[in-house]
C-alpha cells in the first residue's frame, strides 16, 4: 500500500490538458527534486496508455488496472532510479511491462496447480471459446474481439513488439530499447507479427469488404 502522504490513481484528478507544457523528462526531475504535482502530471499523461498496454497482456481490465497501480507505486517509490539517459516513456514502460510478465507468470502457475487437481474428465471443459462474441451480433465487436484474440495467440516476443509499435505507436528506437533487442531484430519481428497476424484474420478481409 501507498504511505499516507502519497498519491493514490483513485485520489487524483486524471483529467489530460489540450497541450504539454513540459515534457516527461522535465516532469520526472521535478518530481525527484520534491514536487508532487508533477507526479501527478506524469500519471495523467500514463495512466490510460499503460492500462491499454497492460491490457493487451492480460485480457483482464481490473488485472491491468492493478499492474498500472503497482506501476505508479514503484514510479513514487523509485523515482530517484530514472537517470536522463532514457527516455521516461520508455523506463516507465518497461517498469509495466515486467509488471505484467511477472503477474502472466503467476497466473500460469495457477492455472498449472489448477490443471493438477482436476480429472480428465474435468479438463475437456477447459478450453477457450469466441463463440459468445459471435452470438452478440454485433459486428464490430465481434471484429474486434477476434484480433485481440490473434494477438493473444502470438509468440511472447512477438506479441509485445506489435502491442508497443502498433497499438501504442511507440517508435521503433523506443520499442526496441523497451524491450532490450537490437532495432534490425525488433523491425523484423514486428514484420513477421504482422505477417502472422495478416494470415490468421485473412477471413476478415471479406467479411469487412462486404459490409
Amino acid at each position: 500500500m501507498m504511505k499516507q502522504n502519497s498519491y493514490s490513481l483513485s485520489m487524483m484528478s486524471l483529467t489530460k490538458p489540450s497541450q504539454f507544457i513540459y515534457s516527461d523528462e522535465e516532469l520526472i526531475k521535478s518530481f525527484q527534486n520534491g514536487d508532487q504535482r508533477a507526479y501527478i502530471e506524469l500519471v495523467n499523461r500514463y495512466k490510460d496508455k499503460l492500462i491499454n498496454f497492460v491490457y493487451q497482456f492480460l485480457g483482464d481490465i481490473e488485472q491491468a488496472e492493478d499492474v498500472v497501480q503497482d506501476t505508479m507505486l514503484k514510479l513514487y517509490e523509485k523515482k530517484h532510479y530514472y537517470k536522463e539517459i532514457a527516455k521516461f516513456s520508455t523506463w516507465i514502460y518497461t517498469i509495466a511491462r515486467n509488471l505484467a510478465n511477472t503477474e502472466l507468470r503467476k497466473r500460469k502457475r495457477r492455472k498449472t496447480t489448477y490443471l493438477s487437481h482436476m480429472s480428465n474428465e474435468e479438463r475437456q471443459y477447459d478450453l477457450p471459446s469466441i463463440q459468445d462474441d459471435v452470438d452478440q451480433g454485433l459486428h464490430n465487436n465481434y471484429i474486434n474481439n477476434r484480433i485481440q484474440f490473434a494477438i493473444k495467440q502470438l509468440p511472447d516476443h512477438f506479441r509485445t513488439v506489435i502491442i508497443l509499435r502498433d497499438i501504442q505507436e511507440l517508435s521503433y528506437d523506443d520499442v526496441s530499447k523497451i524491450v532490450g533487442a537490437p532495432l534490425g531484430t525488433i523491425k523484423s519481428r514486428i514484420n513477421r507479427a504482422r505477417l502472422q497476424l495478416q494470415a490468421e484474420l485473412q477471413d476478415l478481409k471479406s467479411d469487412l469488404r462486404s459490409n
